[in-house]
């Protein structure tokens, strides 16, 4: 996470999927020295949320003015348990080993909740578009409910786990950074999740172990 001159929070996004971004928001997570927490706070996981575009910046900013401290802080702890369950599944999915039954069990929770917060509407649409009218999901009467991040996420993560990119699924080389990221390259043999940062930083060990030689 690097920060603008405002000091509003701002994630690397480089991953290629919200759910995977997600997961990074705990850094070096397998670093000896101790992970590093992105997600500070409430206004951490809407500032997230937001920048994914899961949120608009119209939501965003009503949460933000809206949600009670209490509230806040229960939704934030759901986040982290969500995030680390789908660490889990996705690492898991990474180094062929299942995660525990009961990260698939609070997956589960989470998906459910997600699913039950959401109404069935018919959508009229834009006089300036061509579109038709139907019917689809929305977050309705719950959009203003302090959790609504965390349910986005929820939804967005099973999509992709019931997906056929869940075959795509990579972690970087690095072993102090292992963030996911998703391989769309040509040839699948994506091995950093930033050329520019890990990449790099790899490239240039391997330069001064070779003069050491």
């Amino acid at each position: 996470m690097i920060r603008t001159t405002a000091g509003r929070p701002r994630y690397e996004l480089c991953a290629g999927h919200p759910a995977l971004d997600f997961v990074n928001s705990l850094n070096n997570r397998f670093r000896e020295g101790g992970p590093v927490e992105l997600l500070v706070d409430y206004a951490d996981l809407l500032g997230f949320t937001e920048q994914t575009k899961l949120l608009d910046t119209r939501q965003a900013r009503r949460l933000a003015n809206s949600v009670n401290p209490g509230a806040a802080a229960r939704t934030l702890r759901s986040a982290r348990e969500l995030r680390e369950a789908l660490a889990a599944a996705f690492y898991g999915s990474v180094d062929s080993h299942p995660p525990l039954a009961a990260d698939i069990r609070t997956l589960e929770r989470h998906f459910h909740s997600a699913s039950e917060h959401r109404e069935l509407r018919w959508e009229q649409p834009a006089e300036s578009s061509n579109g038709r009218s139907g019917i689809g999901w929305n977050w309705g009467r719950f959009e203003t409910s302090a959790e609504l991040p965390v349910w986005i996420l929820s939804q967005t993560a099973s999509q992709l786990m019931m997906s056929d990119a869940m075959d795509r699924i990579r972690a970087c080389g690095v072993e102090t950074c292992r963030w996911l990221f998703l391989d769309t390259s040509k040839n699948h043999t994506r091995r950093w999740c930033n050329m520019r940062v890990c990449g790099n930083r790899m490239k240039a060990r391997r330069f001064h172990a070779r003069r050491e030689e």
